[in-house]
């Protein structure tokens, strides 16, 4: 799954992205409403974490931009506004939910999962394709009696596989939607975490393979 956070602390936005990573989750930060409003015109995300006061514009002014737009997308609030009438605000603003500043980290992430459960489009948390299984809430790949739990990129590869069986996806692609069009990471970083991934596939044994395509891309298919 796929979240946009937008929060203007850089410290506090980073500490949380990697938070989200290690769960499972593919994750564009930002650090204003204007760029909130901008990402969330041209990716589709399963879900939003705007914080309230930012640069240039609001929380609330972009949440509303957003809905403006037609998007449906879930909204997680986050704000150290906490006065009934700033959250009868923020949720009429188009928010989901709300929860004020300072918070706990289990709460958000359970928050997190409440939101994306309620979202209109729901996906369900086992992905299934031919003989593989990928549980979303504790990462885990498994074919037949064996398994094995993927962590960071690679669960977030698989995740994107198993969601597009069969779709072809460039290395830029892949880079795009994993990492992020703004990495700074070296494109190669795509090639390491594609081979793990099909040692771990052929460890489980599965009929199943990321099938490489010479100078086209990836795809999950089934093994000839």
């Amino acid at each position: 799954m796929k979240l946009l956070f937008a929060e203007d602390d850089r410290d506090l936005s980073a500490a949380l992205k990697t938070l989200l990573e290690r769960s499972g989750y593919m994750v564009d930060a930002v650090y204003d409403g204007e760029d909130a409003v901008d990402y969330a015109a041209a990716e589709n995300y399963d879900g939003i974490i705007m914080d309230w006061m930012m640069p240039k514009m609001d929380g609330i002014q972009a949440l509303k931009k957003i809905r403006e737009s037609g998007s449906s997308v879930p909204c997680l609030l986050l704000t150290a506004r906490d006065a009934v009438e700033d959250r009868v605000t923020g949720l009429d603003a188009g928010a989901d939910d709300y929860l004020p500043k300072p918070f706990d980290a289990g709460e958000l992430m359970a928050r997190i999962r409440a939101m994306l459960r309620r979202r209109e489009n729901y996906v369900p948390d086992v992905l299934r394709w031919e003989d593989l299984s990928l549980d979303k809430g504790n990462c885990e790949l498994k074919c037949g009696s064996r398994s094995v739990r993927l962590t960071g990129k690679l669960y977030q590869l698989m995740e994107l596989f198993m969601e597009n069986p069969r779709l072809l996806f460039s290395v830029q692609q892949l880079m795009d939607k994993v990492w992020g069009w703004d990495a700074e990471a070296e494109i190669n970083v795509v090639w390491v975490n594609i081979s793990q991934l099909r040692k771990k596939l052929a460890e489980l044994g599965s009929v199943t393979e990321i099938r490489v395509h010479r100078g086209t891309g990836y795809s999950l298919e089934k093994k000839s």
